[in-house]
């Protein structure tokens, strides 16, 4: 019952935190000085033109009719048509997703096993020569500029050595029908074509490796961290008291309760992958979110901004509720119910 309770609050939680969104998008939406209705209708319609089209987005009525319009569309699945191309925002969101989550999951990945690994190395080196050149590791790759690592890795692993390809998911000359899932990887692998993973992997190591290395810097220190004040804690020492090897010490008592504050920043570092990347996107030409995110922006194409800000705010909230049910299970404290 108490788990029951728990997930119908957070339920309730997150259709509270996507009302409030579509609100603030909606408002803002309106206070931009532009003429929706003219931008839709052309630049060279005449007034009459303009008018009907006005009236037929509902444009004419009170703000707060539209907005009702607005919500019923959005609890129908509508998220409205882009004044751009005239297609349905929620087919072109859709049709970009899948490059997205290939290059969130692949860089997400690199991320968690470079600051789990380097971190716990760090703190169990401490003060010591592996910490001191991880932590240099770590401080350049936090400084170092997203849109100048990936110029950089283009230059090398393209321009001089021509190891990796410069751009895009997959070679031209292996695109034919689309998958089922859209996910080049997958879709290679449930074909038994391993020329179209063998070629999706190598599109998809540059772009990856570039938006994995800052947020992968904030990982290290974060566990490196986080490690250090748990290994203080009295429970490890008595561990290492009672005779335990210090791999049990460190995987089995000190590295879970270090996990929570990792958790965190993991959830919303996948958050942030799946919302978009555009400065990766745009260098290596990766068609995802991030990339039709801006082109939104350049064309003042609200609809599809307003519906862009909607699937990111989804992606937020799942991972603030995955992150609670994490929590339960690294440490039994904090699951529902559970006495202090």
């Amino acid at each position: 019952m108490r788990m029951a309770a728990l997930v119908l609050r957070r339920l309730a939680g997150m259709i509270g935190v996507l009302l409030g969104v579509s609100v603030i998008t909606f408002v803002i939406a309106q206070l931009v000085p532009t003429d929706v209705a003219r931008l839709v209708a052309g630049d060279h319609a005449s007034p009459a033109i303009i008018a009907r089209v006005r009236a037929e987005l509902g444009l004419d009525r009170p703000i707060w009719v539209q907005y009702g319009l607005y919500l019923d569309r959005l609890v129908h699945g509508d998220l409205g048509t882009s004044i751009r191309s005239g297609r349905a925002i929620s087919d072109e969101l859709m049709e970009r997703l899948p490059a997205t989550i290939e290059l969130a999951f692949a860089s997400f990945a690199l991320i968690v096993a470079a600051g789990l690994s380097l971190g716990v190395a760090a703190a169990l080196g401490a003060r010591r020569w592996p910490d001191h050149l991880i932590r240099t590791i770590s401080t350049i790759a936090i400084s170092a500029p997203t849109f100048w690592t990936g110029v950089l890795l283009l230059a090398i692993f393209f321009g001089w050595l021509g190891w990796l390809p410069p751009g895009g998911r997959i070679d031209p000359d292996l695109l034919g029908e689309p998958g089922l899932t859209g996910l080049y990887i997958i879709d290679g692998l449930i074909a038994g074509r391993l020329d179209i993973v063998g070629s999706a992997l190598l599109h998809l190591a540059l772009p990856a490796i570039t938006l994995a290395l800052a947020s992968s810097g904030s990982a290290i220190r974060l566990v490196r961290a986080s490690m250090l004040d748990v290994l203080q804690e009295d429970y490890v020492r008595r561990a290492r008291a009672a005779g335990l090897s210090e791999a049990t010490v460190v995987l089995r008592y000190a590295l879970p309760s270090a996990l929570v504050p990792f958790v965190t920043a993991m959830a919303l570092y996948l958050a942030d992958l799946l919302a978009g990347a555009v400065v990766t996107e745009i260098i290596f030409g990766w068609p995802g979110l991030g990339s039709y995110t801006l082109e939104a922006i350049a064309g003042l194409d609200f609809p599809a901004i307003m519906g862009f800000t909607l699937l990111a705010a989804v992606f937020y909230t799942i991972a603030n509720q995955l992150v609670d049910l994490i929590y339960g299970l690294l440490d039994p404290r904090l699951r529902p119910g559970a006495r202090t």
